[in-house]
């Protein structure tokens, strides 16, 4: 059956009204709209649908033609088209296997540098289980502050921190308990190793970052001088993705590390990263995507919580440039967010929403999943299989997923269990 038949019906959600014209809340000068009835009618684009309008009904298509198409879309008008590995790059594993978190695991710390004068690089800190034997399964976080204050653990190096008054990277000597990484314990008990490393490594979270950061380092051959990135170019979103893959590179060296078992978690914004980082590098096992929002799961067409207009106004920086022209005529766009997911099938992707986020839309990511499950049922696998949402706390637990915890933003200590009970099924 064609997917468009099959999905849109389900996805027509009718509207009272087409315009917001009393808005719950206002951000940014910017109308929100929490109330479901203001959300919108619309259609999805199908993302088995070839460029010749026929129905694409079988692996290899999708594989060898659709599926580039796809990410070619999203890459040239949401998050902008990445660099290679830089031939330049290396690793510098400066701690190979210290004793920690008293006897359980064991450290091991890596600079990765970039270029050959070693000014872009990222720390990245692993803990593998104490009597792990070789190629144990990894879940990597892409986190919001440096390592050392990433874990209670005097041995780790010091990281950097941005000061975006100053404009300037600085040490990382101060920080509460925001970034913690609170799964370590149950991680390793259950034979994963940890592994984290902070996004501002690759490029500052600020409007000026394109000046400090990796992607002002590797500007393409005539954008020498460049100030700002064309069109096309590669958001900050992309640029932390690249960070990823980069750290999976690494993976690959390490004989300790099963390269092919490496799950990615992050996050708000960090959630958006690991499900583009997860929709572009096919290494990617498994994406556990917290409260990812707009600009992330959840989709565009919706007129709800978090709008794109919202994105480009606050933070242009995450985006190609050329994103801000859809805003406002979404429903025009040749994608949305289900084409992202529908990228990271045949592999595993868990989306956990809050039940009181209302700003990130928990049921446009919800929906967005549901019109990603055809791709998922090509290639032999489960998704979303029926509304509605399932109930709070009980994850639908497919190789295409969702969790909905009874709470807010980001993620809670109950999630965790249930994230390395998805890895465990799909790892």
């Amino acid at each position: 059956m064609n997917a468009a038949l099959f999905v849109l019906p389900l996805l027509a959600i009718p509207a009272l009204a087409q315009i917001i014209d009393s808005p719950d809340e206002v951000v940014a000068g910017i109308p929100v709209n929490y109330t479901e009835a203001k959300a919108g009618w619309f259609e999805l684009p199908d993302p088995l649908t070839g460029s010749d309008g026929k129905p694409v009904t079988d692996p290899a298509t999708w594989n060898e033609v659709q599926r580039p198409r796809i990410l070619g879309i999203v890459e040239a008008n949401q998050y902008g088209r990445v660099p290679p590995r830089p031939e330049a790059m290396a690793f510098d594993a400066f701690d190979e296997g210290t004793p920690a978190f008293d006897g359980s695991a064991r450290r091991k710390q890596v600079t990765i540098t970039f270029d050959k004068a070693g000014e872009q690089f990222l720390d990245l800190v692993v803990y593998l289980p104490a009597e792990s034997e070789g190629d144990c399964p990894v879940l990597l976080n892409i986190g919001w502050v440096a390592n050392n204050l990433a874990v209670d653990d005097p041995g780790v190096k010091v990281g950097r921190s941005w000061n975006k008054e100053a404009q300037r990277r600085e040490p990382a000597t101060e920080g509460g308990p925001f970034g913690k990484l609170r799964m370590i314990p149950l991680a390793l008990e259950r034979g994963y190793a940890v592994a984290h490393f902070n996004y501002a490594d690759i490029e500052p979270d600020d409007v000026n970052g394109f000046a400090h950061g990796i992607r002002h380092h590797f500007l393409g051959e005539g954008q020498e001088g460049q100030s700002k990135p064309g069109a096309e170019d590669w958001g900050a979103i992309a640029a932390w993705g690249w960070g990823i893959s980069r750290v999976i590179d690494y993976f690959e060296t390490d004989a300790e590390i099963d390269a092919s078992r490496v799950a990615i978690t992050g996050v708000s914004r960090l959630g958006k990263t690991v499900i583009w980082a997860g929709a572009r590098d096919e290494r990617v096992a498994c994406v556990l995507a917290s409260v990812s929002g707009s600009g992330g799961a959840s989709l565009n067409r919706r007129r709800y919580g978090e709008r794109p207009a919202h994105l480009v106004e606050r933070f242009p920086h995450w985006f190609a440039a050329k994103f801000a022209s859809w805003v406002g005529r979404e429903e025009e766009a040749p994608w949305d967010s289900h084409f992202i997911l529908s990228l990271i099938a045949p592999r595993a992707v868990l989306l956990q929403t809050g039940s009181t986020d209302k700003w990130s839309d928990p049921y446009g990511e919800f929906v967005a999943a549901r019109a990603a499950t055809p791709v998922f049922h090509l290639l032999g696998r489960k998704g979303i299989e029926d509304f509605p949402q399932p109930p709070l706390g009980e994850p639908m637990m497919n190789r295409l997923g969702y969790l909905m915890h009874d709470g807010g933003h980001g993620m809670i200590p109950d999630d965790w269990p249930v994230f390395l009970d998805f890895m465990d099924k799909h790892l």
